[in-house]
């Protein structure tokens, strides 16, 4: 055990032993002495904080004094009325105030008790309670903020949880001390309680041992106007500390320069307060010289303010010089340049009031909210998306680069609002014509006034920051296999290793190495297959890397490990309708698969290859009007081959193998790819 857990044990049982063990006169001397140190010490803590969470623990002190106080006046109390001596610390503190006179030692310990409970702990309690409030209050505000600078590149990781846990800190802070405040004020009130009794009740004991009412009056009042002051000024210091840390707000730093730098800011504010007090010395009847004296002062250190401001412009001047030739002279750091991105949304100025918190856009919101998106339904984690306003575009344009290169480019219009046909409007309505870039469906831009009257007539209308989001989401998900690093591998295989270190330790890198899982996991996320499910892709890469090393191969027995997601993404309760491959096709891509060193390819004549892309189009045609996305059905050796021959021309058709359905999934085939016309 440590030696400060003990004193700490010592000092909290020790409040409790004073309530019921009488103290001898010198221990209540000690006791009282270490009571007036401890207040000092809380005291200058409070006035050299750097900022209120240094005296994090000043809530506990607040209740530790108070206890410890009221012991002592307990003990005390006894003290007095049972014996006429509470020791010599006390009987001192009564003859320096009283002075001889009863009536002044009374009326300066109601000043002080007054000053206390009205002036200082009313006022540190209030500030205390709104401060509190307040905290809480701008709780929310504060954790987007940092979500932001966050989401910006500002901050990293490290820094945004140090700045969330501040917060925390300072909103448990405030709310202790809103509380430990009561027990300032409650302080207050029972040591003008007790001093009371010690009045009454000296007076009654020392009639009864023989004395006079007078006597007994001023010898129990004297007693007890010096333990009201032993006790109420200890009282005073924490409660004065107690404002003092309530007050302090957002300063940081030491508070001796900070009211320096905010009193001695200005210099013609010096010159008018000394010219002031000089002015008052003249002409009315006070002390000149006093007056006239401080006004001097005052004037001459706006003085030296001036000379000192001078000279540091100057200086300014002067450093600002050196260091434009000293970057005229040095050579230009290019690896600063070399840096790339890996997503960034640029944005023309008429958008900036869409990522401007404080002209209440939402746009850092919707992008941090992406972020949690595509990590909950694809698994990934997708990069810092910067954020970045270009004067080279129009008002409204904005683009989307994927490691320095544009990918995606809109246009929006501030103020109004996007509808979207999506083949189920009933009658048209009139805007400006456009289209939209996510999935280059037909829209039209129209006015906040014909958003009611587009709803109902089919359309999906979505403004234009949800216009933006949804663009950045779909090219984000469309370019996460490659945004997919080795580095990102290292963090995924680590996670697993948590959960799963057998698993780790057999395929890393003794079958696998981070390159090879990487090329896997990217041409399932490519493809929008969530890879959620680590430890099953990982275990079924363990069972088969021996067989097999082609990333492609590996990918389908994943996607055949996999089938249970899949088939819940792309097909319903009930039957669900695909198209299939002619098994001659299928027998002709499966015989032209060549593989090479780096992979597998399949080399076809290019006219076969047109004739089923132009089967390809017809046959998802029919799609259409189920108002679904075509869904084709593939045997597993010819299924990725398939789908990289039409994805440069069908962007969003799913192709999917036998073996990636569940049975329990009711299909029914409306088409058939094939090559042959007829």
């Amino acid at each position: 055990m440590k030696i400060g857990d003990i004193v700490l044990g010592i000092a909290f049982v020790s409040a409790v032993i004073i309530f019921i063990i009488p103290m001898p006169t010198g221990v209540l001397d000690i006791l009282l002495t270490i009571s007036i140190s401890a207040a000092l010490l809380i005291l200058f803590g409070a006035l050299f904080a750097q900022e209120p969470l240094d005296m994090s623990l000043f809530p506990a002190l607040l209740v530790l004094t108070t206890l410890y106080r009221v012991s002592l006046n307990v003990s005390s109390t006894r003290l007095i009325i049972g014996s006429g001596n509470a020791g010599k610390i006390i009987e001192v503190f009564s003859s320096f105030v009283t002075s001889g006179n009863l009536v002044v030692g009374i009326i300066l310990f109601i000043i002080i008790v007054l000053v206390q409970f009205i002036v200082i702990t009313k006022g540190a309690e209030r500030v205390a309670e709104v401060s509190a409030r307040f905290t809480l209050d701008a709780m929310p505000g504060k954790q987007m903020a940092i979500d932001a600078d966050l989401n910006s590149g500002l901050i990293d990781e490290t820094q945004a949880k140090e700045r969330r846990q501040k917060i925390q800190d300072e909103a448990s802070f405030y709310g202790s001390m809103d509380g430990a405040t009561k027990f300032v004020k409650g302080d207050a009130i029972i040591g003008i309680l007790i001093t009371f009794v010690n009045i009454i009740g000296g007076i009654i004991v020392g009639t009864m041992q023989g004395k006079g009412i007078g006597e007994a009056a001023e010898l129990y009042t004297k007693l007890t106007i010096g333990d009201g002051l032993v006790s109420q000024i200890p009282a005073f210091l924490i409660s004065v500390a107690t404002a003092i840390i309530v007050t302090k707000g957002s300063q940081r730093g030491d508070m001796s320069v900070n009211l320096g730098g905010q009193l001695f800011r200005l210099s013609k504010v010096l010159y008018m307060a000394g010219g002031v007090l000089i002015f008052l010395g003249i002409f009315t009847p006070l002390p000149f010289f006093v007056l006239a004296t401080f006004g001097a002062i005052l004037m001459y250190i706006g003085s030296s303010i001036d000379r000192k401001e001078k000279i540091e412009e100057i200086e300014s001047e002067i450093t600002e010089e050196d260091e434009d030739v000293e970057e005229i002279r040095k050579p230009e750091n290019v690896m600063e340049l070399l840096q790339v991105d890996q997503i960034e949304l640029e944005f023309g100025y008429g958008i900036i009031p869409l990522a401007d918190i404080k002209q209440g856009g939402d746009l850092l919101d919707r992008v941090v909210m992406i972020r949690r998106q595509i990590a909950t339904e694809l698994g990934a984690v997708v990069p810092i998306v910067r954020l970045r306003d270009n004067i080279q575009l129009g008002p409204n344009e904005y683009i989307v680069k994927i490691k320095g290169t544009d990918v995606a480019k809109g246009t929006i219009m501030h103020g109004h609002y996007l509808a979207i046909n999506q083949g189920f409007v009933d009658s048209e309505i009139s805007g400006i014509e456009t289209v939209e870039p996510a999935f280059n469906l037909p829209a039209l831009w129209i006015t906040e006034d014909q958003r009611e009257e587009a709803e109902a007539k089919g359309y999906m209308v979505v403004d234009a920051p949800s216009l933006m989001a949804t663009h950045l989401t779909e090219v984000i998900k469309n370019h996460l296999g490659e945004l997919l690093t080795r580095q990102d591998i290292q963090l995924l295989v680590n996670k697993v290793k948590e959960s799963a270190p057998a698993l780790i330790e057999e395929l890393v890198p003794k079958l696998m190495n981070l390159g090879e899982i990487q090329k896997v996991l990217a041409n399932l996320l490519n493809e929008g297959i969530s890879i959620r499910d680590l430890i099953t892709v990982f275990e079924t890469l363990a069972d088969y890397a021996t067989i097999t090393k082609d990333p492609d191969m590996l990918t389908e027995y994943v996607r055949q490990g996999l089938s249970r997601p899949i088939s819940r993404k792309y097909f319903e309760d009930g039957v669900n309708k695909v198209v299939t491959i002619d098994a001659n096709l299928e027998q002709l891509i499966f015989k032209n698969i060549q593989s090479t060193e780096h992979g597998t390819y399949v080399a076809i004549d290019q006219n076969i290859v047109q004739k089923m892309l132009e089967s390809v189009g017809r046959e998802t045609a029919k799609f259409l009007a189920y108002g679904k996305n075509p869904i084709i059905l593939a045997s597993p050796v010819v299924r990725t081959h398939f789908k990289k021959m039409t994805e440069a021309y069908y962007k969003n058709l799913v192709v999917l193998s036998y073996s990636e359905v569940e049975p329990s999934i009711e299909i029914q085939s409306i088409g058939m790819v094939s090559i042959d016309e007829n």
